[in-house]
């Protein structure tokens, strides 16, 4: 979460489909099943990847010059990553109807896109399907009902979701209303600017601070997470950071951080409040190094 450069890694390299027992979710990943079946967290995940290929090289260097140059390079790895193999029921000549199968991106973005069109995102999902279908013993009943569900429906569920994500920013269909596009995640992108190395470091004072303060129920962890978060993210006139729930519950493995953390964080150290759907945080200031 806060070494952006290794979370562009994690979304575009080999995932280790192995499982040492039932609660070691290495072969999901750092996606959680929300993102997989309801697509939460998309919007990070989109936003890292195109910011990956629009000011890095592939050995991770910042490419200077114009970024406004390499926007649809960006967006062609994206399409490459979201790739979907047609099903035969795209109606040639329908302007609402976008492509999926961006299997023509193969030579460009080898790593994104196979020849047959399955892209990054749908060929891990299907393999951490088949992981869990090969070895049920070493994956929670609570994940193993997931499997024939996702080998079923999913590749459809997100055919139509990376049809959304091509919407035009004006279009003036209503399917382009409230929707994460392409578009959208690019204009965030030129913003942001390179992927972020460097991770903040606490003072072990802090460190043991924190661990008083907290429940047992909480890992000390997860609080030096969030207030490392929390200082490489805070802008100059706003103390308040948006916080990416879903993402930090793929980084820390399941959804413990949600369902049980967040709710249980003393207000003493962290504030939270949210609006318009969004979420967003504050760490008090006694807890600042």
């Amino acid at each position: 979460m806060i070494n952006e450069w290794e979370e562009f890694c994690a979304y575009t390299g080999t995932v280790s489909y192995t499982a040492s027992r039932k609660s070691d979710t290495t072969w999901l990943g750092r996606f959680t099943f929300a993102t997989i079946l309801e697509f939460e967290g998309m919007a990070r995940i989109l936003t890292i990847l195109a910011r990956g290929y629009l000011f890095h090289g592939k050995d991770g260097a910042v490419i200077w010059g114009d970024p406004h140059d390499r926007v649809d390079y960006a967006r062609r790895a994206l399409c490459a990553w979201c790739s979907v193999p047609e099903d035969g029921k795209r109606v040639q000549g329908k302007e609402w109807q976008f492509q999926t199968d961006f299997s023509e991106l193969n030579t460009e973005f080898p790593e994104l896109v196979d020849a047959d069109g399955t892209g990054w995102f749908l060929r891990h999902v299907l393999r951490a399907a088949d992981f869990m279908l090969t070895h049920p013993k070493k994956v929670r009943s609570t994940s193993l009902k997931y499997a024939e569900v996702i080998q079923s429906k999913f590749a459809a569920a997100w055919r139509s979701k990376v049809i959304q994500y091509q919407i035009p920013l004006f279009s003036s269909q209503t399917k382009g209303a409230w929707t994460l596009r392409f578009d959208d995640v690019l204009a965030d992108v030129l913003e942001l600017g390179p992927l972020r190395r460097e991770e903040p470091e606490l003072p072990l004072e802090l460190t043991e601070k924190v661990k008083e303060a907290l429940p047992k129920i909480i890992p000390v962890e997860v609080i030096c997470t969030l207030i490392r978060y929390y200082l490489a993210n805070r802008q100059d006139d706003c103390e308040w950071v948006v916080l990416p729930v879903a993402s930090f519950d793929a980084y820390f493995g399941d959804t413990s951080f949600s369902k049980k953390y967040l709710p249980k964080i003393p207000p003493e150290i962290m504030e939270r409040s949210s609006a318009f759907g969004i979420s967003r945080y504050r760490i008090t200031e006694e807890y600042l190094p």
